[in-house]
C-alpha cells in the first residue's frame, strides 16, 4: 500500500465543527501543562514549549494527512534537547539544529521512509498505548496530591528530581496538600458524572465538555483557597505560563536561530539525532492513533514525515522546541469526540490566543485539575478489558504486549517499544521454526511412505526445525520430500536436503524429491544446481535460491 495515499477522502475542514470544537478545548487543556513541563525539562525557555504546541497544532495540523493526530513538543526528546543546549551553550544555536532536523525529516518523507511505521506489530502498539496510560496515571498521582517536583509530561522511570516513578508515590506522602486533594477529588467527580449515560443524552453536556467544567471549578477553588492558608495552593501547584504585558513584549518571547553556526558539524549530528528520534516517535504515534480512531482511517505516513519536517523548520525558526505527533494529546482528542484535523488546528489557535490575551487566567489553573483530566485519559488507554482481550489471543500476542508495558513503565517509551519488538520478533522466528513444512507424525501409518511437504516460502530461519525433523526419520523407510508448492527456498535449506539425500543411503532410506531437482540427475551437487539457477539456466524456473 502506498503510504502517501490516504484510504479515505479528507472531509471539509469544518464539516464536523460541533464535535471538533469541544474536543479542541480539551486538547488545549491537556497540551498546555505538557508544553510548559517539557520545556522546563529540556532546559529551554518556557515559552518555547508553547511555540512548539502552536506550530504542532496549526502548521502540522494543516499539512498532515492525519485526521485525529495532534502534534507538539515530545517528552521523548527532552533529554536530547537538554544535552544539546548545554553543549552548544546557547538556545539560539540549538534552534538551528531544530531547523536542520526539519529539513532531514522532509527528505525522509520524500524518500518514503514512512513505511517503517507499518512494521511495528499490533501487540507492541497496543502495549505502548496501555503502558503510556499506566505511566500517565502513576505520574499524575503526585500532582493530584499537591507534590509537583516532577515536570508534567515526563514518561521516564528515573526522574530529574532524584526519584523514580514508584519511589515518588511514597515520597509524595510527606508533601500532601489538602487544597490540591480537594480540587482533584471534585474534578474526578465531575468527570465521572459527565461520562454517565443520562448526562450524555443531553445535548448541552455534549457541547460543554467535562474537562472545561473541571478547569473552571479548579480556578474558582484556587481563588477561594487564597483566603484560607491551610488550603492555599503554592506557585508550583498551578500553571505557570510566561506573561507579556504588551504585544511587543509578547513578540519578544519568540527567538531566532543563530545561522552563524551553519558550518558547525555538531549542528548536523544533533539534527540527525532529533530527526531520527522524532520521526520514530511520530510513526509509532501514527500507528497507535490509527488503531484508536473509531473510523479506522489510515494516515499517509510519508506525508506525516513531511508535515512534521515543515513543523520543525518553522518551530526552530521562531524559537520553539522540536515537535512530533504525541499520543497523549491525540488520545485526548479521540476520547473527547474529535473527528477531523480541525480539532488539532483549533487547539493550536486557542494556545496562541490564550497565551497572548489571558495568561493571567491560565496561571490560575491548578495542576490537580489537569491531573484529574489526565487520569481519565490514562484509564481509557489502559482499560482492563484490553488486557483480557490480549490474554485470550495467546502468548504470541500477550507476551510482547506485557513486555512493552513493563518496559515502558520501568524505562522509557523508546526502550519499551524496542524490548516489546524483540519479543514480537522472537515469536515470529519461533513460528517460522515450527511451520516451514507440513508433516504430521500422528497421522503417519507404519510402513507407508513418509511425506514431507515444504511450505511456499522456506528461509534460513527454518533450518533448525527442518534439519531436526529430517534427522529423526527412521532407518529403512521411504521418504518423499515435496517442494512442488514452494516458491522461494533458501540455499541453506537446499544444502540441508542435499546433505540428507547423500546420507540417506547409509540409513537405507529410499528418498524421492519432488519439485526441487526436476530434470536433473540426482547425483549432481547442490553447488551445480545453484550455479545453474544463478546463470538463468536452472530447471526450476519458479524456484528462487537466495544466499
Amino acid at each position: 500500500m502506498d503510504s502517501n495515499v490516504s484510504t479515505t477522502a479528507e472531509p471539509s475542514l469544518f464539516s464536523n465543527l460541533k464535535y471538533d470544537l469541544p474536543a479542541s478545548i480539551v486538547v488545549f487543556l491537556v497540551a498546555l501543562p505538557l508544553c510548559l513541563g517539557i520545556a522546563l525539562a529540556s532546559g529551554a525557555p518556557l515559552f518555547s514549549g508553547i511555540i512548539a504546541g502552536i506550530v504542532g497544532g496549526i502548521v502540522v495540523g494543516f499539512a498532515s494527512g492525519s485526521q485525529i493526530g495532534v502534534s507538539g513538543p515530545a517528552a521523548g526528546l527532552a533529554v536530547i534537547v537538554l544535552s544539546a543546549i548545554q553543549e552548544f551553550g546557547t538556545f539560539e544555536v540549538f534552534l538551528l539544529a531544530v531547523v536542520v532536523s526539519g529539513v532531514i525529516q522532509m527528505l525522509l518523507g520524500f524518500a518514503k521512509a514512512g513505511i517503517i511505521g507499518y512494521y511495528f506489530p499490533s501487540s507492541v502498539i497496543k502495549g505502548m498505548l496501555s503502558g503510556i496510560g499506566i505511566i500517565i496515571i502513576l505520574k499524575q498521582i503526585p500532582h493530584a496530591l499537591g507534590y509537583d517536583k516532577d515536570y508534567e509530561g515526563n514518561f521516564s522511570f528515573v526522574q530529574p528530581d532524584g526519584h523514580n516513578t514508584l519511589s515518588e508515590l511514597y515520597y509524595m506522602l510527606d508533601f500532601v496538600s489538602p487544597g490540591a486533594i480537594i480540587i482533584a477529588l471534585v474534578s474526578l467527580a465531575i468527570l465521572v458524572l459527565w461520562e454517565q449515560p443520562f448526562m450524555q443524552r443531553r445535548p448541552v453536556f455534549k457541547i460543554v465538555q467535562g474537562p472545561l467544567v473541571v478547569v473552571v471549578a479548579g480556578i474558582l477553588f484556587n481563588l477561594l483557597f487564597q483566603s484560607m492558608p491551610q488550603f492555599a495552593l503554592k506557585g508550583d501547584q498551578i500553571v505557570n505560563i510566561p506573561v507579556a504585558e504588551s504585544l511587543s513584549g509578547f513578540l519578544g518571547l519568540f527567538t531566532l536561530p543563530d545561522f552563524s553556526q551553519i558550518t558547525n558539524p555538531q549542528i548536523y549530528i544533533t539534527a540527525i539525532t532529533i530527526a531520527v528520534v522524532a520521526s520514530l516517535e511520530t510513526l509509532l504515534c501514527v500507528e497507535a492513533t490509527d488503531k484508536l480512531d473509531p473510523n479506522k482511517r489510515v494516515t499517509p505516513t510519508n506525508r506525516e514525515l513531511k508535515a512534521q519536517g515543515l513543523g520543525n523548520i518553522l518551530s526552530g525558526l521562531i524559537g520553539g522546541l522540536p515537535v512530533t505527533q504525541v499520543i497523549v494529546r491525540s488520545s485526548a482528542n479521540i476520547q473527547s469526540g474529535g473527528r477531523s484535523k480541525a480539532s488539532a488546528i483549533i487547539h493550536g489557535f486557542i494556545l496562541l490566543i490564550a497565551a497572548m490575551s489571558i495568561p493571567h487566567i491560565l496561571n490560575l489553573i491548578p495542576l490537580a485539575s489537569l491531573a484529574a483530566i489526565l487520569f481519565l485519559v490514562g484509564y481509557k488507554l489502559a482499560k482492563p478489558a484490553l488486557f483480557k482481550q490480549m490474554y485470550k489471543l495467546g502468548k504470541a500476542q500477550f507476551v510482547p504486549f506485557m513486555v512493552t508495558i513493563l518496559a515502558i513503565v520501568f524505562t522509557d517509551l523508546l526502550v519499551g517499544i524496542g524490548m516489546g519488538l524483540v519479543f514480537a520478533v522472537f515469536y515470529v522466528l519461533y513460528n517460522n521454526y515450527k511451520k516451514p513444512y507440513f508433516f504430521y507424525p500422528e497421522k503417519h501409518e507404519e510402513g507407508a511412505p513418509i511425506r514431507f511437504e515444504l511450505a511456499e516460502d522456506v528461509t534460513f530461519l527454518n533450518k533448525a526445525s527442518i534439519l531436526q525433523t529430517l534427522n529423526h526419520f527412521p532407518e529403512n523407510s521411504k521418504v518423499i520430500i515435496d517442494a512442488t508448492n514452494s516458491v522461494n527456498i533458501d540455499l541453506d535449506v537446499i544444502e540441508i536436503i542435499e546433505d540428507f539425500r547423500q546420507n540417506a543411503q547409509y540409513k537405507n532410506i529410499e528418498l524421492e524429491i519432488l519439485g526441487l531437482y526436476e530434470q536433473k540427475k540426482p547425483k549432481e551437487s547442490v553447488q551445480d544446481l545453484t550455479q545453474l539457477v544463478r546463470n538463468g539456466n536452472g530447471p526450476n524456473s519458479k524456484l528462487a535460491l537466495q544466499d
